[in-house]
């Protein structure tokens, strides 16, 4: 029975790692972490105390400080390889993967797929002759020593390999090894594994050579795996999903990618964005499932090159899919709340999502921190937000899986409140007009910086007519607008009134709309 241990490199947000390995082991499965040396203490003792008495999870026997490029990640994988050969003799194969990965199938098609396919797998193409390398240096890789890092050291880095090119210190390569290379992310069995260990105990001198090169990660279990394993078993590919930009940085996915993770020929993909929340709940339940049938295109990688060939758009791989479709879609409903007093509307549409279930969102086009979701970049500036309105809104829905949202807007909202009216689905404004007394104008002109602290009287007496004018402006502006439906309640006007309009504007009983309007402190200021 197929059985994987996961070598999972990773070196921050331990809440995520710790959701991963759950996810990883719930199914039967094992993990062994190497977490960086470079990250805290603090992080490594809370992922340690969390699985310091589970079985199926272990830690490589030490950890190291890990840099770009360098020996240190090939030497933490060999030290958490090491590890889970010793800890899951039960293990049948061990998959690399970081805590940016996360698995694209479930652990049933997994099994399914190795134990129905018996080869190694792993990128392994010819160091000189292949073109995997696109830019920078490549033989200087394996004959000059590197001792500096290319990223943190760059012209010491540059500065050793011109002194060793003038001295003519090139160094062979071992003779017996075809230097290969290929991705990182590797699933070998567990005779190679034990393979590769006893090679590295048997060839110091091979273990000397890749030390000092650059970037082994690419090239050391790849040369090895090469060496060792006939070439009948090996499988030369990842089957871990991952593309690159035109700058060799990899893609980041999120949450409007899941069917097209799905439907890609791998079992994991790099990177998940750690804000697609809602992707990552959605492959963590897939990896769960008893699901076995998947319909495969194997077209993300020519996407990707038909969008990279005229122009990316973005900082994501595929175009935002708010610059496809506008629309919010039809058979959904946004309920607006429009109130000038925001703690008002806060107030009212907390009490309707506790008591109705509705999600909600509260200032999202006024206000920069109102407590959006992650939702792949579109909600961080209030910019962005205006910029994609109705777009922003069906991520929210897709977010939320609802067809009914609230949200609060202010009155001079005005355009914004006209394109959602106009939009396919279905919407409703319910208007919370409040009673502005001058303590309260006086308030609201210090907090928008109309006036200093220190005013004259006489400047705030002139100042208190023109805001209540223009507070009165705006709600005359949006009963001309002619909305429908357009629902009111007031501060000042008896209960029964307020209690129609509620029940009408959320489609609710009379008895429901009285627990809204019960709102403890709803017109308090």
């Amino acid at each position: 029975m197929v059985r994987i241990a996961f070598i999972l490199l990773c070196h921050k947000n331990p809440a995520q790692i710790i959701e991963q390995i759950e996810g990883l082991t719930a199914t039967g499965d094992y993990v062994c972490v190497h977490f960086d040396a470079n990250a805290t203490e603090q992080d490594f003792e809370v992922l340690r105390a969390r699985f310091a008495n589970d079985p199926s999870v272990a830690f490589a026997a030490k950890r190291v400080k890990c840099g770009w490029g360098e020996w240190s990640l090939v030497r933490a994988t060999l030290n958490a390889v090491e590890s889970a050969v010793q800890a899951f003799p039960k293990a049948t194969h061990f998959y690399m993967v970081s805590g940016d990965c996360m698995a694209i199938k479930s652990a049933a098609y997994t099994r399914k797929f190795l134990s129905e396919n018996t080869n190694d797998f792993i990128e392994s193409f010819d160091f000189f002759e292949s073109d995997w390398i696109k830019t920078g240096i490549k033989e200087e890789r394996l004959i000059y020593r590197h001792f500096f890092n290319e990223r943190k050291q760059k012209f010491l880095f540059y500065g050793a390999m011109k002194l060793q090119r003038a001295l003519g210190f090139k160094r062979r390569i071992p003779r017996d090894l075809d230097v290969m290379i290929g991705s990182q992310w590797w699933c070998l069995r567990r005779d190679t594994i034990e393979k590769v260990l006893a090679f590295c105990t048997k060839r110091p001198d091979v273990m000397r050579f890749f030390k000092y090169s650059w970037i082994p990660d690419e090239t050391f279990f790849q040369t090895l795996v090469n060496h060792l394993v006939p070439d009948r078993e090996i499988e030369r590919r990842t089957l871990t999903f991952l593309m690159f930009s035109d700058y060799g940085m990899p893609a980041t996915f999120y949450n409007d990618h899941y069917q097209m993770l799905l439907a890609q020929d791998y079992i994991f993909a790099r990177k998940i964005s750690p804000e697609a929340t809602y992707l990552r709940e959605r492959l963590s339940v897939l990896w769960a499932s008893d699901v076995t049938e998947f319909v495969i295109s194997k077209g993300g990688r020519r996407l990707y090159k038909f969008l990279r060939e005229r122009g990316r758009i973005g900082q994501r791989f595929a175009p935002r899919f708010w610059e496809r479709d506008g629309a919010i879609g039809q058979g959904r409903e946004v309920l607006m709340v429009v109130c000038k007093k925001w703690h008002v509307a806060k107030r009212l549409v907390h009490s309707a999502q506790h008591q109705l279930g509705i999600p909600s969102a509260e200032y999202l086009y006024d206000e920069e921190e109102c407590g959006l979701p992650h939702l792949g970049g579109i909600e961080r500036t209030l910019e962005k937000r205006n910029r994609h309105r109705r777009a922003l809104l069906r991520m929210l829905f897709d977010y939320y899986q609802s067809d009914r949202l609230m949200i609060c807007l202010d009155p001079n909202n005005l355009d914004w409140i006209r394109d959602v009216m106009s939009d396919r689905a279905k919407s409703a404004i319910l208007e919370v007009k409040c009673d502005f007394d001058d303590d309260y104008l006086r308030g609201h002109a210090h907090r928008v910086g109309l006036a200093s602290a220190d005013a004259p009287q006489e400047v705030m007496d002139r100042m208190l007519p023109v805001l209540r004018y223009e507070f009165q402006h705006q709600e005359t502006r949006l009963l001309e607008a002619g909305f429908d439906p357009h629902y009111v309640i007031r501060q000042s006007r008896n209960g029964d009134e307020n209690l129609h309009a509620l029940a009408q504007f959320f489609t609710i009983s009379p008895e429901q709309a009285q627990g809204v309007l019960n709102t403890p402190h709803l017109f308090d200021d």
